[in-house]
């Protein structure tokens, strides 16, 4: 049974603003976890077996992209407990796979708000929609995708932008 973690303050929405940007993580991947990772959820060779992923277009073993994206679930849920959190997400947007990521790489995301916009059905909570991009060690993009979370809004909802 895992413990439940302490809960970190919610954010509040009104304190982003387009163009904000944040960086954080620093998370290394290893060869083990990878292996791990595919066995149970993307059991393809060239995440399984490092000699057969040689021959494959990514030249050696790599994460699964599913992979990725929980790793950097990890970083954030990492960042949340500093930082603070959000009420959840309705999604993210154009997730794309840029680059593999293999063993010995170290990951870190990069985000920045996008849009900032208030719910009218629901005035209590707005939606930030912020590009994230995750790198390697080397700064090179791995992968990228934009998300929307979910954060309170203050009572009397000073926002700019108001949607559904």
């Amino acid at each position: 049974m895992t413990d439940i973690p302490e809960m970190a303050e919610l954010i509040p929405f009104e304190t982003f603003s387009v163009g904000q940007v944040q960086s954080f993580g620093a998370y290394a991947v290893t060869e083990e976890e990878i292996v791990e990772f595919a066995q149970k959820y993307d059991p393809q060779f060239f995440h399984l077996d490092h000699e057969a992923a040689k021959s494959s277009l990514f030249g050696g073993l790599c994460a699964s992209g599913w992979h990725t994206c929980a790793m950097t679930m990890a970083m954030l849920v990492e960042n949340m407990k500093t930082r603070g959190r959000s009420l959840g997400s309705p999604g993210i947007d154009s997730l794309k796979w840029l680059r593999p990521v293999y063993p010995g790489d170290v990951l870190s995301v990069h985000m920045e708000v996008l849009d900032t916009v208030a719910s009218k059905s629901r005035p209590n909570i707005g939606f930030v929609v912020s590009q994230v991009t995750v790198s390697n060690q080397q700064n090179t993009p791995v992968m990228e995708f934009v998300s929307k979370g979910i954060f309170p809004r203050n009572q009397d909802g000073d926002a700019a932008k108001t949607d559904s």
